[in-house]
């Protein structure tokens, strides 16, 4: 696309985009465990938050949901019922952190989930929580939903995990250890996405607990967490399509409040791989603007640390002018679906040159790509993704537009509102 002319120059776009996937589910698990009310302020309403929340509920929580802010009533102690049913729809956030949450408290918790999420993995955590004493066990499938915990407080100390195929092991742990009676010591063997434990222990510091981190050893004193008021920053991850959308319209300028220099969540590390391709970016400090260059160059990034906005860059790579090579992703393949493979296959339908390993993914460049039906798997990253690539390629369509529910129920309307704006 390099030195390809704008037909006219679009007009700037500032975006309000939702809360924080991540972030809100990590919130929500604090005010939980907090002594105290806590109150969220612009906490993301989605099918996996409303998830969480419901959980909460279920467990004897008090969450209150007004528009703009959620109130949680804190119970260091643990859940209020001491016998629960839980239901985790599609969230790995809720079916990981909420087994953890109950383990310190007292009484018999079954959770279940979506069969998309029974089959993503859960064993290196349980066998972290085993260690620790905790009574739990799977009923079906081992490392899988469904599970029981038969919860009676857990004591701390040491412990070793592999988070190796996800950090929210981690998480889960970390932000456990204050309600355990001795703190926990973890030693890490692998970790995948390390930004997001960076999240983790900002939070936990704006709950009060600081985390000690020695190498591959986060060290967690007991001791619990204080109520607050939390202000939830915008999705990075949500933000990356329209960023990606400026960066593959010469011209178009895409501006996202609440996204700056002090946000915590790393796949805001995504436009620094767009400026290595050509567009324009600039981070300031309460927002993040991605103009289009007319130029989107080829490259080989390692996207380890950032793999959930991998799919958005294949969505765009063959509209580079080289190769566009994606390397240490392994993890994307236990996804809501197999990311790497669902990427491949449905840029090989458009008519583009793909090859994949077993942890990278090689997109050529193809002039005119097609337009066709794309699989989503069920996984909203993949819709809102080749979204994106519908912007320069016509007759894109989607068997299951819907699944963005996950975490941006409005986000095609947000989308054709940009595409009307950059006029694509």
């Amino acid at each position: 696309m390099t030195g390809m002319p704008a037909a006219h120059a679009p007009a700037p776009q500032s975006l309000s985009l939702p809360g924080s996937k991540s972030i809100t589910a990590r919130a929500l698990f604090l005010a939980a465990a907090a002594d105290g009310v806590t109150t969220l302020v612009r906490p993301l309403r989605s099918d996996d938050s409303e998830g969480f929340a419901e959980g909460l509920v279920r467990l004897g929580y008090r969450v209150g949901r007004a528009p703009d802010a959620w109130q949680v009533d804190g119970r260091p102690e643990g859940p209020a019922v001491t016998d629960a049913d839980v239901y985790c729809r599609d969230g790995a956030t809720t079916a990981r952190f909420l087994p953890t949450l109950v383990a310190a408290g007292h009484g018999m918790y079954r959770f279940d989930a979506s069969p998309q999420m029974r089959r993503r993995p859960l064993l290196p955590l349980s066998r972290a929580l085993r260690d620790l004493g905790v009574d739990l066990r799977h009923e079906e499938a081992e490392g899988h939903h469904p599970l029981t915990v038969r919860a009676a407080g857990v004591e701390g100390g040491d412990v070793v995990l592999d988070a190796g195929q996800s950090s929210q092991y981690l998480t889960a742990l970390l932000l456990l250890g204050p309600l355990t009676r001795r703190g926990l010591r973890i030693r890490v063997t692998d970790l995948v996405s390390a930004p997001y434990v960076e999240i983790t222990i900002a939070m936990m510091r704006e709950f009060g607990v600081e985390v000690v981190r020695d190498g591959d050893v986060f060290v967690v004193p007991p001791g619990g967490y204080r109520a607050t008021t939390y202000a939830i920053e915008p999705d990075a991850s949500t933000a990356s399509y329209f960023f990606a959308a400026a960066a593959i319209t010469p011209g178009a300028e895409v501006t996202v409040p609440g996204l700056g220099t002090g946000a915590l969540q790393g796949d805001l590390g995504f436009v620094d791989v767009l400026r290595r391709m050509g567009a324009e970016v600039s981070v300031g400090a309460d927002a993040t603007t991605v103009r289009g260059t007319g130029e989107l160059r080829g490259l080989t990034v390692n996207m380890r640390d950032i793999s959930d906005t991998m799919p958005t860059l294949a969505a765009i790579a063959p509209f580079a002018s080289a190769p566009v090579r994606i390397e240490d992703v392994a993890n994307t393949r236990v996804k809501e679906c197999d990311r790497l493979e669902a990427c491949a296959e449905n840029l090989r339908r458009l008519g583009v040159t793909v090859a994949t390993g077993p942890d990278w993914i090689e997109i050529h460049p193809h002039a005119a790509p097609a337009g066709a039906r794309v699989t989503s798997y069920g996984d909203h990253r993949i819709v809102m993704s080749f979204a994106v690539t519908g912007l320069r390629v016509p007759g894109i369509s989607f068997d299951d537009p819907g699944c963005v529910r996950k975490t941006f129920p409005g986000f095609h309307e947000a989308f054709a509102e940009l595409r009307q704006g950059i006029g694509s």
